[in-house]
């Protein structure tokens, strides 16, 4: 998990990279979910949330 402090440092296209890496770990975990092999269910929140603040940094530097 990045902090907000690493993600502001990152340019737009490293947030961009970085974001579609969440949203494939985001699968990942919906699918780990779907078949009962998901342990630790709070990843899925962590990168939920995680999406948001890249998303919200992204809007920020436009």
């Amino acid at each position: 998990m990045a902090t907000i402090k690493e993600l502001r440092e990152k340019s737009g296209d490293d947030l961009k990279s970085h974001l579609v890496d969440l949203h494939k770990e985001q699968f990942s975990l919906r699918m780990q979910k779907a078949t009962g092999q998901l342990a630790k269910t709070h990843e899925a929140r962590r990168v939920r949330r995680e999406i948001a603040r890249v998303n919200t940094l992204l809007g920020q530097k436009k």
